[in-house]
This record gives structure tokens, C-alpha cells and sequence, in this order.
């Protein structure tokens, strides 16, 4: 038959929407969303059978469109946010939100949510509070600064103590530390959104503090330091310390300001990783203000936080921009939950997903991927699957050039490629994600709680198309 012919046979929209299969999705799917999968159902075939797409066999029984419309009805009624269990071995992948948090996190986020609370209310007077007061005494405790707040994310913060402490004047930074983070976040750019003119000294490779001092004038209102998070300049390179940029503000009457990126709370060393500077120990050295993430290194929820003396953060808190750039109830609650646990390191590595992930040694890893392994075997015949040496990455900016070593599960399906088992695990209900490299998909279960080992078996199972109950 011409198919311009068989455009008669297409259903009205009125009576698909009377079939059984949209009329059992009226009480959970709204109405307007039935009718409108009915209408771009019935449209894609008219586009087929005009030869906008090939046409083909279709299947034009009016039970059969009512089946692809409640499909399509489903689809635009599913949450977009679905859960993900990561085995790309990437501790803090910012694609996947960064940082899990702690279940005490988690629960204060739940109690915040369920009611009223004491945002910026102070109980014991019955007046007005401030929501920098919940976790002010904490941070101030944890890192030994004279005060602190905190806003919406770290770039949120680096532009509002830029804006508040040095708008219409200079700024001074090293030319090697103009970085550029994830979604073209640049410190030039951010400087001039904040009305700072930047004055930059040194070279790319090399700085000195004969740099700063020559560029200070009477324009100058700040010294910026950016700790370099996302790179590394290696080889013939030379950078300011922390401690003489503070004698050099000091002996001029300038703040320092210093950029962490992800700051952390506590020393890693122990855990295998590089040393680097903790917030406490930039708060030492006399830097006036210290910006650092709340979601990557520390573990906790999205959060800029802003560190320093007294004088400064008064500033920067009484800036009209602070508002605009103030953290939610929900993600401050989280906040204050994951600082709490830091009063105990020991207790903050047992409970703080991020910091548990990169403590576990590559003896455990080795086991579970062991044990593991011999579960998906048992799935399929058609899953080959092998134990491998590979490594692991921080993320999120931090430690570039340092990898966690351990091993990873190299998988191959029978007939599917690497690049279409990827794409179906990562259709699956929680979606699965690993990383291709050298054409084999890799599993790291450093980035995959224990608790969700069943369903990464599901998972595979399922992109296999036997659906087997685990």
C-alpha cells in the first residue's frame, strides 16, 4: 500500500486515549501528558509514512501505538535525576555531583526539609539571627580562624570577597596562578565581574616576591593567592609561600586572600596522598581570607566557605552581594552535620563517604574485586570478566597528577562492544557508569559501596537481557 495511503489508518488522538493502555496511566500520569505523547506518537509515524523517516514495516494496529504512546507518556513523567553507582574509580566526579555525604548529613538535611526551623531565628532572644551563626563556632573551631561564613559555592565566594574587599582597585596575583576550572570558570573573569582590575606578576613558571612588591601602588587593594587545584606546573617552577605574601601584606597594609579550591580539614598523608596545605594551616601562616569547597575534599554538600580575620569576613558578610549568594537551609544543615563529624577524625574518616573512599586500601579493593569477579561470571557465560592493575582518581580538581592505585574489573560482553555495554548499563534503573580505556570497559569498585554490589550485578545482568532477579 502507498504509505500516503496508509496515513487514513493512523487512530484519532481522541480514541487512542481511550485505548486500555493510556487509560490505566489516568489516575498516575497527567492528562495533558497523555495527550501530548499521543499526539508526537501518532506525528512520528505520519513523518515515517510521509518518508520524513524511513518508513519500513510499521506496526500501525491502534493497541500497538497506545503501547509506544503510554511508553512515551512513562518517559516524560520519570524524575530526570535518577541514581548512579559510579565505578569510573573517580572519587569526586563532578558530572555525578561531587561528593556523597555522610547518612548524618543526609538526616539533617531530611529534618531541615520536614518543617519549620530555626534558620535565622535566635531561639534564646526571640529576634532576628543569622544563618552564619549554625556553623560559624564550627568552622572557626576546626580551622582556627577568628571568623567565617559561607555561600552558595566556592566560586560564589571567591567573587564576593574579591567584589567586597577590592572592587574598583587592584588585585595582584601570580600569572601562574590564573587558573581556569570546570564550566570556563576563569579568575581574570571572575575579577572583572567583581568590578578588580587584575595586575598580574611573575611569569607562568615562575614568581617571586620582588614581583608583588614591585606591582604594589596606590591603587592596590589586594594580594590574591589561587592554590593551582586542577594543574601542576612542574619542572623549572618557583611560587610565592603563603607565609611570605602575609609579611609582605603586613609590612604594606594590604589582606591576602587565598583561593583553597578544595581545602581540606584534616592532613591525608596518612591515607597515601600528597601533602597538602589544610585550611587550619593557611589560617596559621596569617592569610586575612581563605575560600575553599564544601563538596570536594571536606565530603559535604555544595557550599562555598569563607575563612579569616574578623575585620575582613565583617566586610564580606555585609556586602549587598551576600544575599544573592547565600547557601540554602537545606545544604547548610548538611553542612553543619559534616563539620560536627570533623571534631573526631577518626570518626570523620569512618562516616564521610570522600574521606573513606580514598583511605581504603588497595588490599580491600583487591578483595572485593576478587570476590566480585566470581559473582559476574556466575551471571553469564557471555560476561568475560578480569582482574586488572589500574588506578584511581581524587577529582574534582584536586591532587591532578596523583593517581590511588588499585585494581578494576575489565569487562567484555559477548557480541557487544565496549561502547554499547557502557551505553546500556548506563540506561539501567540505577544507571551504571564506568570508564572506557583501551577499548575494555573498566568497573573500579573504589567509588562503589558495598550496599550496592547486588545492584551492579542487576545491572549487568540486565544489558545482557536476561533480567535475572539477584
Amino acid at each position: 500500500m502507498d504509505p500516503r495511503s496508509l496515513l487514513r489508518c493512523l487512530p484519532a488522538i481522541d480514541r487512542l486515549l481511550a485505548s486500555p493502555a493510556l487509560q490505566e496511566l489516568v489516575a498516575e500520569i497527567p492528562a495533558v501528558l497523555l495527550t501530548e505523547a499521543a499526539r508526537e506518537t501518532v506525528e512520528a509515524l505520519r513523518q515515517r509514512l510521509l518518508g520524513a523517516l524511513p518508513g519500513g514495516d510499521m506496526e500501525l494496529d491502534i493497541d500497538a501505538i497506545a503501547r509506544e504512546a503510554a511508553s512515551l507518556a512513562r518517559k516524560k513523567t520519570a524524575p530526570s535525576f535518577t541514581p548512579v553507582i559510579n565505578a569510573t574509580g573517580v572519587v569526586l566526579h563532578t558530572n555525578l555531583g561531587r561528593a556523597p555525604m555522610a547518612a548524618e548529613a543526609l538526616e539533617a538535611i531530611a529534618l531541615t526539609a520536614s518543617g519549620y526551623t530555626n534558620l535565622e531565628l535566635n531561639l534564646a532572644t526571640g529576634k532576628r539571627g543569622e544563618r552564619f551563626s549554625h556553623i560559624e563556632e564550627l568552622l572557626c573551631r576546626l580551622t582556627g580562624a577568628e571568623a567565617a561564613m559561607v555561600v552558595n559555592n566556592n566560586a560564589g565566594a571567591v567573587l564576593l570577597a574579591l567584589t567586597a574587599l577590592a572592587k574598583g582597585r587592584e588585585a595582584v596575583v601570580s600569572r601562574g596562578e590564573l587558573v581556569e576550572i570546570g564550566g570556563s570558570f576563569r579568575i581574570p573573569e571572575v575579577m572583572a565581574a567583581g568590578g578588580v582590575k587584575l595586575h598580574e606578576v611573575g611569569a607562568t613558571n615562575r614568581t617571586h616576591l620582588k614581583d608583588y612588591r614591585q606591582a604594589i601602588g596606590e591603587d592596590t587593594a589586594l594580594l590574591l593567592k589561587v592554590h593551582p587545584s586542577n594543574y601542576r606546573i612542574l619542572g623549572f617552577c618557583e611560587s610565592v609561600p603563603a607565609c611570605d605574601l602575609v609579611a609582605l601584606g603586613r609590612e604594606t597594609g594590604l589582606p591576602v586572600m587565598e583561593d583553597l579550591g578544595s581545602g581540606m580539614l584534616m592532613d591525608l598523608t596518612s591515607f597515601g596522598l600528597p601533602r597538602e596545605p589544610t585550611v587550619r594551616e593557611a589560617v596559621k601562616a596569617g592569610i586575612d581570607v581563605i575560600s575553599f569547597s564544601g563538596d570536594k575534599l571536606l565530603g559535604g554538600p555544595q557550599a562555598g566557605i569563607i575563612v579569616g580575620r574578623s575585620q575582613q569576613i565583617t566586610r564580606i558578610k555585609r556586602h549587598p552581594m551576600a544575599r544573592a549568594l547565600r547557601i540554602d537551609k537545606l545544604s547548610l544543615a548538611a553542612l553543619e552535620a559534616t563539620l560536627r563529624l570533623y571534631l573526631d577524625e577518626k570518626k570523620a574518616v569512618e562516616r564521610i563517604p570522600t574521606l573513606r573512599m580514598l583511605a581504603v586500601s588497595e588490599t580491600e579493593l583487591g578483595r572485593r574485586s576478587r570476590a566480585l569477579a566470581r559473582r559476574i561470571r556466575a551471571l553469564s557465560t557471555a560476561l568475560e570478566v578480569k582482574l586488572i592493575p589500574s588506578t584511581s582518581q581524587v577529582g574534582g580538581g584536586a591532587l591532578p597528577v596523583f593517581d590511588l592505585p588499585g585494581p578494576a574489573l575489565r569487562i567484555a560482553a559477548e557480541g557487544l562492544s565496549a561502547q554499547h555495554l557502557a551505553e546500556r548499563l548506563r540506561c539501567q534503573r540505577p544507571a551504571l557508569m564506568g570508564r572506557i580505556q583501551d577499548d575494555h570497559l573498566l568497573l573500579d569498585l573504589r567509588t562503589v559501596k558495598k550496599t550496592q554490589e547486588a545492584q551492579l550485578l542487576q545491572a549487568l545482568s540486565c544489558a545482557l537481557g536476561a533480567g535475572a532477579t539477584l
